[in-house]
């Protein structure tokens, strides 16, 4: 068969993603996107131009050999495509699913320019689901160096600095604070984006590979302190994202029926509230429920009400119920992913734009039965770019609601801290790290992720457990000391001991 031109390659118009019907995914939660077939794959990859200087390779966080995957895919080498997926990235099939690679490798793309770009994300995940099926990319381990490293958290930056340590022959431990191993990719990402078997399913195989132990239930700062982990281990990296939640500063944020996104999602999502959505336990929801917020943790609390809401009615007969979306901005400045919002207007989530709750109202027994808000207008721009939402007067009125679910943003949970010293925090409770080796204002310890930049990506997350990794690498190896550390501010820190 003849090599496309690339005037022909343009011509071919990107391949769309089946998806399961709006009406009927409200009742369950597999998974909504569906994925490509194999002509399908083999179809949008030929748009690929594989350019000269590939900028795409530029727009992702830990440098995915874009090219070399698309090219060997539709050329029907699956197991070459597998290989060059997976010398950067150990986890293709997750962040398939959830990277915002619109806004990353996909915006830079070369075609972006004129019009669609290709579905870099979409062939990710095809390459990553064919490499879960057939595991045809084994992963080799470097002789054992004899070092031993301790990696707190395993979500995405703990787990990809664990696998390029082991990668590397070094023995690490990860130590998590739940039950069950994955942090956000288990407890914050739905099920019908992300299926909890495939996360499963990436650790498991990379953990037997790399020999990776994993200790759950240890909550470092009670359970073991950070001081007591390097006592017993080389190096550690604090992966601890952010899992604290921020809260309303309103009247009523106490009110039975108000729940922070983060705990509804870890309900749903570890307590398996959709199997039973009858009941109150794990989780009961109300009929009409306001989410606060409009990123992709309120999209995903929204669309996991409007699940539950559904799959109650179903069960005992009635109406399901309204799920709100409330947010302070207008339609133009949702921060969540374009698709996430897509579909969340598809299964019927309704959003009520420039509006700001201002108190939540309770009846006698103190539950949720109102949500006061303001109408807004957007002025100039604010320090984040984007239109400064501004209260109209006089436009307060009551959304009838009997249930607020908070999701307006996290910060790093202060627990691992305790008794810790010459750990240097911002003001946010972020952990201080040079950007370029993520190292942190304490020797021996790194941090990357969302606990150094506060809620990002899956993806920023791996590129920093990369990042991290490639620096204890050198560090174990005895190319630098801790004398050679981060002397000014290792320095300042002593001085004010």
């Amino acid at each position: 068969m003849a090599e496309l031109t690339p005037k022909e390659r343009m011509q071919i118009p990107r391949q769309e993603m089946p998806a399961q019907n709006p009406l009927e995914r409200r009742y369950n939660f597999n998974e909504v996107a569906l994925g490509f077939d194999v002509e399908t794959a083999r179809r949008e990859a030929e748009r690929c131009l594989q350019c000269k200087n590939p900028t795409c390779m530029d727009g992702c966080p830990v440098g995915v050999l874009i090219p070399q995957f698309i090219r060997r895919l539709r050329e029907g080498d699956m197991a070459g495509a597998v290989m060059a997926m997976k010398e950067r990235n150990s986890l293709p099939a997750i962040c398939g699913r959830v990277c915002p690679q619109e806004v990353q490798c996909e915006a830079a793309c070369v075609l972006a320019k004129r019009g669609a770009p290709v579905a870099i994300g979409r062939l990710e995940r095809f390459v990553g689901d064919y490499e879960l099926a057939h595991r045809t990319c084994p992963l080799v381990r470097a002789a054992p160096t004899g070092m031993r490293v301790a990696v707190v958290g395993s979500g995405p930056a703990g787990l990809t600095c664990a696998v390029e340590l082991g990668r590397r022959g070094h023995q690490v431990t990860i130590f998590e604070s739940l039950h069950s191993v994955g942090g956000v990719l288990i407890y914050g990402i739905p099920e019908f984006r992300l299926p909890k078997w495939i996360v499963h399913a990436e650790i498991e195989y990379a953990m037997e590979c790399f020999g990776i132990e994993i200790r759950t239930d240890h909550v470092v700062g009670r359970t073991i302190t950070l001081d007591e982990l390097l006592a017993d281990y080389d190096a550690v990296f604090l992966g601890t994202g952010a899992g604290l939640p921020i809260l309303l500063n309103v009247p009523g944020v106490n009110l039975n029926g108000v729940m922070s996104a983060n705990e509804f999602l870890t309900r749903v999502n570890l307590m398996k509230a959709y199997l039973f959505p009858e009941y109150d336990t794990p989780i009961k929801v109300g009929h009409r429920v306001a989410v606060i917020g409009a990123g992709n943790v309120a999209m995903d609390a929204a669309r996991c009400t409007l699940r539950l809401q559904h799959m109650r009615a179903e069960k005992e007969g009635g109406e399901p119920g309204q799920v709100y979306i409330v947010y302070r901005r207008s339609r133009q400045e949702v921060p969540a992913r374009a698709e996430e919002f897509h579909h969340a207007e598809e299964e019927g989530v309704i959003f009520e734009f420039l509006t700001n709750p201002v108190e939540i109202l309770g009846d006698e027994q103190k539950r949720v039965r109102g949500l006061r808000c303001v109408r807004m207008e957007l002025g100039e721009p604010d320090a984040s770019g984007r239109r400064r939402p501004i209260p109209i007067p006089g436009s307060e009125f009551v959304m009838d609601v009997d249930m607020v679910i908070i999701a307006v943003g996290t910060t790093p949970n202060p627990v691992v801290f305790l008794n810790t010293y010459g750990l240097e925090r911002t003001k946010e409770g972020t952990v201080v790290a040079d950007m370029n080796t993520l190292r942190t204002t304490k020797p021996r310890v790194w941090a990357g992720g969302d606990v150094v930049t506060g809620a990002a990506t899956v993806v920023s997350a791996m590129g920093a457990g990369k990042v991290a990794a490639a620096d204890m690498h050198r560090f174990l190896c005895g190319e630098f000391s801790e004398s050679e550390w981060w002397p000014a501010q290792v320095k300042a820190h002593t001085a004010g001991a």
